[in-house]
């Protein structure tokens, strides 16, 4: 070569061969090797149904898929030797090694029907393995009420304060939730909670499911998840009922204060390729108060679902609900101390109400390929609620008292469409699953009012009344990156809010309109070195939620004020029957606006921290007997307030929960659970305290042929307990001066029932 020497070019090889291997090893880290070979075919039951959401786990990589409608799945990264595995709550785990032959192969599963286990969960690098879990404790020990709900989530406490009829009071991480505030919850996609409602914003009367319809409860907590917007600060919990039922259902249930529970589920049309069933539930109960609640609820609900099993699914649901009730209300502590009532005795007996709400709801299903799908719903929900109570007697009339009146009727309307795909990244040993969604919901709420009334029946003064319109547009994208053994998933969701009042109280016309945005990023970062383990880190933007006449009053500024929240923890099982879980986490909130619907007025709480830390054990001893429990501590606190004076009213530190279950011991199961919450601040300098309580519950069933004879038994050990407690100002009819303490109701006290069933 002309011009350069033979030690130059010497170099330039060295210099040339050492790129190459820098560029081979660059391949190599990016791409991991050449493992391009894949695995698919379709995964059936014994009936050759294809089944849905089956895991399919590659113990050697960590790589993960799940069966799609029509039972396909495909897992990428195959090499010879690895252990392929497939799981299913509900079916026998069914693994095999993969050889030579199959590489790039087609195959055919099909998993036998087994007794849920907690040995059919395999850890995942998924961002909410933990529901699965709570799903074997739903199947473990089904759910038998609707105030049962909720309790199946750990850490998650609620109570009862009117009369049965009422959405139930709810507490997770170091918040008073109120009736869901601070909690998304969801039936089917179809939101549960009332925004901007007469008695509270988030309002969530969960008493239009019928508990035996529950197919799956699915949770989170924090706000790390780009599909949940509004009310996510807390968490979220979705519940998916039964796309079909395997048997007709009769059940009959009778017990103590005059109650019958009658339940009746029954088939409307079965074929290979769509089902349908009606269910139904009626409630009567007077309860264990002195004054008779005279409580009824009526359920219907209608479900069609049809599956081409290639590339469709649709479900269609409609139900109705209605539910009238007295109630004794909330009694302070001194009247029960001075003999003027007992425990289950009423100041005002005159409380209670009457809801009522009716839903249409389509789900759809559209498999594009192999790689993508759109999932589309739609709802339309009519709403009726009036309610009376009487939190301070004679404070504020001493000749008529303080009973209120709250009322409205809405109509909610709303859509969403999300559509997912996936991609392979370098030489098929990386997927990236993108999904984009976008939907609204829009509520109509008329003739919201506040009054002041007399026994039910006069109208003594209108405090507020008026029409709410509120429109909440929203889109969301959401990455997902799982390499190997690692996940992770970055998002981002944008709200946008449209508040409209009408104040019907003004003599002129008068309308008040606000808008605002809300840009929330995500990140989940999940680490699962094996099948039992996975370390997971989630961090998120949320808001706490806010009514419209909040915004409205405070002419839109700092309206939504963000929620920062972080989550660090494992789970791990150590053995194939055992897991565990903790969690470290924070929250921090710029503002708690609260509209306090049983007054008309606007509370600004200011900015608040919470940390806490959550630990949860489950072991399955056999496969006849199974244990769960959780504990959970918060410390929760006011930044604005001076030390002592910074206590959050009525947010426990430390709650806790858990049980044993029982079955096929013979023909006999069963189970035993409890629910623990410590004494708690009732108001900002703990000079008030509210009373922790430790119930338990039991049941007990025995199967004979298509018959189970059950009994139900809640506070087995008779526990005098306040199921809901406030630190409320409040004047009796011969008091010459208010009192500040703490006002309850009363737990139930030992209640059993009977329960006949048969299935046909």
């Amino acid at each position: 070569m002309m011009g350069v020497s033979v030690d130059a070019e010497i170099t330039l090889y060295k210099i040339q061969t050492m790129k190459n291997y820098i560029l081979c090893f660059v391949a190599l880290m990016l791409f991991g090797g050449l493992r391009a070979h894949d695995l698919n075919g379709s995964i059936l039951s014994e009936n050759h149904v294809p089944l849905d959401g089956v895991g399919v786990y590659n113990k050697t990589t960590g790589g993960y898929t799940y069966s799609n409608v029509s039972g396909y799945f495909e897992l990428d990264d195959i090499s010879v030797g690895d252990i392929i595995y497939f799981y299913s709550l509900g079916y026998q785990n069914y693994n095999f090694t993969i050889t030579e032959n199959q590489l790039d192969g087609t195959i055919k599963v099909i998993l036998k029907e087994s007794a849920v286990s907690l040995d059919q969960v395999i850890l995942v690098s998924k961002v909410n393995a933990l529901s699965q879990f709570v799903h074997v404790d739903v199947m473990a020990n089904p759910v038998k009420s609707s105030q049962e709900i909720l309790q199946k989530i750990p850490g998650l406490i609620i109570g009862q304060h009117a009369g049965g009829g009422k959405a139930e009071q709810i507490f997770l991480r170091g918040f008073d939730i109120d009736h869901g505030t601070d909690i998304s919850i969801n039936v089917d996609g179809l939101p549960v909670n009332m925004v901007s409602h007469a008695h509270g914003q988030g309002y969530a009367d969960m008493h239009f499911i019928i508990p035996e319809t529950i197919g799956n409860i699915d949770f989170g907590k924090g706000a790390y998840y780009t599909e949940k917007g509004n009310f996510n600060t807390a968490g979220y919990v979705d519940i998916k009922t039964k796309d079909k039922i395997a048997d007709n259902l009769f059940s009959l249930e009778a017990g103590m204060f005059n109650t019958i529970r009658t339940i009746g589920m029954f088939k409307i049309t079965e074929g290979d390729f769509s089902n349908g069933y009606v269910a139904s539930e009626l409630v009567l109960s007077d309860g264990a108060f002195d004054s008779p609640q005279n409580f009824n609820r009526i359920n219907i609900m209608g479900r069609y679902n049809y599956n081409n099993r290639e590339n469709q699914e649709l479900s269609l649901t409609i139900s109705h609900f209605q539910s009238k009730w007295d109630a004794s209300g909330q009694i302070p502590q001194r009247a029960m101390d001075q003999g003027i009532i007992d425990r289950f005795g009423a100041i005002d007996d005159t409380e209670g109400g009457n809801t009522s709400r009716s839903n249409f709801l389509i789900n759809h299903k559209k498999l594009m390929d192999e790689h993508s799908f759109l999932t589309t719903k739609a709802y339309v929900s009519k709403y009726d609620f009036e309610l009376f109570s009487n939190f301070t007697f004679f404070l504020e009339d001493p000749i008529n008292g303080d009973q209120i009146r709250q009322k409205e009727n809405r109509t909610i309307i709303g859509t969403e469409t999300k559509y997912a795909h996936s991609v392979h990244i370098g030489d098929h040993d990386s997927q990236l699953k993108y999904e984009m969604g976008i939907g609204f919901r829009y509520d109509d709420v008329n003739k919201v009012q506040l009054s002041r009334t007399k026994n039910r029946q006069e109208l003594l003064e209108r405090l507020a009344y008026g029409n709410i319109d509120e429109l909440n547009g929203y889109g969301f994208f959401n990455l997902n990156y799982k390499r190997n053994k690692w996940t992770i998933n970055p998002g981002l969701r944008i709200d946008y809010f449209k508040f409209d009042y009408e104040n019907l109280l003004s003599e002129t016309y008068d309308n008040k309109s606000e808008n605002k945005f809300f840009i929330g990023p995500k990140l989940n970062i999940i680490y699962a070195p094996s099948k039992n383990v996975q370390f997971f880190g989630k961090t998120g933007i949320g808001f706490h939620s806010n009514d419209t006449r909040v915004v409205t009053a405070n002419n839109g500024k700092e309206i939504l004020p963000a929620a920062y929240s972080a989550d660090l923890g494992a789970i791990v099982k150590p053995l194939d029957k055992l897991m565990l879980n903790v969690a470290f986490w924070t929250l921090f909130l710029e503002q708690e606006f609260v509209y306090v619907g049983d007054a008309g007025i606007v509370e600004p709480s200011g900015k608040t921290k919470r940390m806490g830390v959550d630990f949860g054990l489950r072991y399955q001893f056999a496969d006849w007997l199974y244990f769960y429990g959780d504990i959970n501590y918060t410390y929760a606190r006011s930044t604005e307030e001076p030390e002592g004076s910074d206590y959050i009213p009525l947010s426990p530190d430390l709650t806790s929960s858990g049980g044993v279950s029982f079955r096929d011991l013979g023909n006999f199961s069963g189970g035993i659970n409890y629910r623990l919450i410590k004494n708690r601040p009732a108001n900002e300098d703990n000079s008030i305290v509210a009373k922790g309580y430790t119930v338990t519950d039991m049941n007990l069933n025995y199967a004979f042929k298509n018959w189970t004879f059950g009994l139900i038994i809640e506070n087995l050990f008779d526990t005098e307990w306040n199921e809901t407690q406030f630190a409320t100002e409040s004047r009796l009819q011969k008091e010459t001066t208010p009192v500040e303490e703490i006002h309850f109701t009363p737990g139930n006290p030992f209640y059993l029932r009977g329960k006949v069933s048969v299935k046909f």
